[in-house]
């Protein structure tokens, strides 16, 4: 099986150039952006971390990382996608090191080079999420922290972050999401066992339509993330 969908690559490849618009079809990654990054550095200190995001696209989160003091490496695999990251360094003045591929493509010269590792909104959109999160085990550390965020396969995700974000609200190109690829709490607990990583927590993503933002609680229906960690020592 592929490492990566090309049909999933493509879709966003068309959309590469919107990444850094708040208001475009990215709108809500910019929406959840402070979320997650708060949730990270609530649980590791960014600053002279060396950090891989995985499936970084235009850059959103590698950039708030490396702000946070951290030593980033991006890898995606579309090419516009990466030219649009590299293209908005010159406008933060930030440095991440942008790299267009795969995580496989960091083994295994990169092996346990990683402190932390943040594979956010990707996984859902792998043929083979459990591969994803093997490779990623690979590449961190021991003792290294693996960030990740997905959605839930429940009726209520289906209702909202396909049937509400893509045809109602609009906030997502139709299309964007496969229901069937979401992955529950469950499995993905199973896959990050499976990979030798012990999970850590899994915390709701929860949208308040009243002021248009989210929080973080104990609902995982719909979004989730949460951290895993790798056995032994930093």
């Amino acid at each position: 099986m592929a490492a990566v969908d090309e049909a999933e690559i493509n879709k966003f490849e068309q959309l590469a150039e919107r990444w850094w618009d708040p208001e475009g079809e990215f709108k809500p990654l910019h929406r959840i952006q402070p979320l997650r990054l708060d949730y990270i550095r609530s649980v590791v200190d960014l600053d002279g971390k060396r950090v891989l995001d995985v499936g970084c696209g235009g850059g959103l989160l590698a950039e708030g990382m490396a702000a946070a003091g951290a030593e980033v490496t991006g890898v995606e695999p579309g090419e516009a996608a990466v030219g649009a990251a590299r293209a908005h360094l010159k406008v933060s003045g930030l440095s991440v090191d942008y790299r267009q591929g795969e995580a496989a493509d960091l083994l295994p010269e990169e092996a346990e080079s990683f402190d932390v590792i943040t594979c956010m909104e990707v996984l859902e959109h792998v043929p083979d999420p459990a591969r994803l999160v093997d490779e990623c085990a690979r590449l961190l550390k021991p003792g290294g922290t693996l960030f990740f965020a997905t959605l839930n396969r429940t009726v209520r995700s289906y209702l909202m972050a396909i049937v509400g974000a893509e045809y109602i609200l609009r906030w997502l190109p139709k299309g964007t999401h496969d229901w069937e690829k979401f992955i529950r709490p469950a499995e993905m607990e199973a896959h990050l066992r499976a990979a030798g990583l012990l999970p850590r927590e899994i915390r709701g993503m929860i949208f308040n339509p009243l002021d248009n933002s989210f929080r973080l609680g104990s609902d995982v229906a719909v979004n989730y993330l949460g951290h895993t960690t790798k056995p032994g020592d930093a």
